[in-house]
């Protein structure tokens, strides 16, 4: 899937943070970054593949294959197994379920890897929600493997970028 990453900062505008999400947990990541979108801020979210989940390999695949095979293939509901599918998912579940929450979802854009329009930009990263700095856990797994164990092939081009 090739995205048009210049037409994507163009609607952003000029204001916009980009955030590296490598080494974050996911869930602790994502409720600061709702809370950014909901203050007014534009989120560009970068290698969201290397996300972190804690826990048992084996327990987080199986929450994540329930969440999958949920529903019927016609009616739904639908869950996403691209990473960056996955990872927007998560913060508008964390956002409020009206006109306001779905507004404020158009200003987070989140990439595999990094794009070459981003590579000279000034990335961010959330102290609060590092893996070293939060969690003692020894347990974990990244947003790419779940990704890879629910179907999502990563292409040769963006095995390259990342």
């Amino acid at each position: 899937m090739s995205v048009n990453v210049k037409r994507v900062i163009k609607l952003l505008g000029d204001d916009y943070r980009v955030i590296d999400a490598e080494g974050h947990i996911l869930g602790r990541l994502c409720s600061v970054i709702a809370k950014s979108l909901l203050r007014g801020e534009k989120i560009v979210v970068v290698n969201s593949e290397k996300v972190v989940i804690t826990g048992d390999k084996q327990m987080v695949f199986e929450r994540y294959r329930e969440k999958y095979e949920r529903g019927s293939k016609e009616k739904g509901p639908y869950f996403p197994r691209h990473p960056e599918k996955i990872f927007k998912r998560t913060v508008r579940g964390m956002l409020p379920k009206n006109r306001r929450g779905r507004e404020v979802l158009k200003n987070l854009k989140v990439f595999i890897g990094v794009p070459e329009e981003l590579k000279n930009f000034g990335v961010e990263k959330v102290e609060c929600a590092l893996l070293e700095k939060v969690s003692k856990a020894e347990k974990y797994v990244t947003l790419g493997e779940v990704s890879e164990y629910l179907g999502y092939r990563i292409e040769k081009a963006e095995k390259v970028k990342a």
